[in-house]
């Protein structure tokens, strides 16, 4: 019988349980997906834990690729055989086998292989909406990115730097900084060991960030407000060091007459146009070259306690993908 990981309570990587499900049947509007990719994303963490509630059972996941094995009366625009990605709620996608609604799905084009597409798609929606509409990149912008040897790291530094801005990247040790560098930063500061804020002033000065991508949280916010320039833009995405809860206006905000946004993917992805444009735009850059996918590590599906362990602890170095 087919298998799936669910949680029946929110913890530790203790709560992740493998278990066999029959094929599930379809209504009309559904079909049936053969997943041979599974994406690993730092989001699926923050759904384990409860920092992001769901409803209880639930299969974990957000993302993945495979092939489809049946389709539902009313389903128009795939067919079987045929290879599909998907992405965002609802959630299932560390399933082997997983009926999907059709306007869920994204068609995964010539070129680009199931680890690829699995290994991406979300981190490049995640890139394309903080560059192009969030804070619109320009050409002589200077970013402040954290995490940058991370997954999201390894497909946004290399998309900023075909807008021609200048990239600080932040690392959690001295071996990430090369991958960092390699991703496609101009500098890199490791932040556990400098005062990230003072290596920054000492490369473009005070005051002097055009916009800050922040997905650490607690232990990086402060340094990140300090870093930016008058009207500035704090661009707060994520939370791998604790939820930043608290904003004082007049010291955050005000002081430096600052934009702060504390964004989600699916409020920039919230229709089928928006969701597939931005798709588009992803495996364009992947198949113009623009963008060069690693894989990092490939874990087996039985291997899903590991996988999350190793990400939770930031010790991955770019994107990383389960195999069904």
């Amino acid at each position: 019988m087919p298998k799936s990981i669910i949680i029946e309570k929110f913890g530790s990587t203790n709560q992740l349980k493998i278990v066999e499900r029959k094929v599930p049947n379809l209504n009309p509007y559904q079909v049936l997906i053969r997943n041979k990719s599974i994406g690993l994303n730092y989001i699926d963490i923050y759904h384990r834990t409860g920092l992001y509630p769901v409803n209880l059972p639930a299969t974990l996941g957000i993302e993945s690729c495979g092939i489809i094995q049946a389709v539902g009366t009313k389903v128009l625009d795939y067919k079987e055989g045929q290879r599909v990605g998907t992405i965002s709620t609802p959630l299932g996608a560390y399933s082997e086998f997983r009926a999907v609604d059709s306007k869920c799905l994204l068609s995964i084009p010539d070129g680009i292989t199931n680890d690829i597409a699995s290994a991406v798609m979300l981190k490049g929606l995640t890139a394309d909406y903080l560059l192009k509409k969030i804070y619109k990149v320009k050409k002589g912008d200077t970013i402040l990115f954290h995490a940058a040897a991370g997954g999201l790291g390894h497909i946004f530094c290399q998309l900023a730097n075909q807008l021609g801005c200048t990239i600080i990247g932040t690392v959690g040790s001295d071996n990430k900084k090369i991958v960092a560098k390699n991703n496609g930063c101009h500098h890199v500061i490791n932040y556990n060991k400098n005062y990230f804020v003072k290596e920054v002033e000492d490369i473009v000065g005070k005051n002097a960030v055009d916009v800050v991508y922040d997905s650490v949280g607690t232990k990086t916010f402060e340094g990140s407000i300090e870093c930016l320039r008058i009207r500035g833009m704090m661009v707060l995405y994520g939370s791998s060091s604790g939820y930043v809860r608290k904003l004082d206006i007049a010291k955050h905000i005000n002081s430096k007459s600052l934009f702060f946004t504390r964004p989600t993917i699916a409020h920039y992805t919230m229709n089928e146009l928006e969701l597939k444009e931005s798709v588009k735009n992803v495996y364009n850059a992947i198949q113009k070259g623009c963008i060069n996918v690693n894989i990092f590590k490939s874990f087996e599906f039985e291997n899903i306690k590991q996988a999350h362990h190793e990400l939770e602890n930031r010790t991955l170095m770019g994107p990383c993908i389960i195999k069904c």
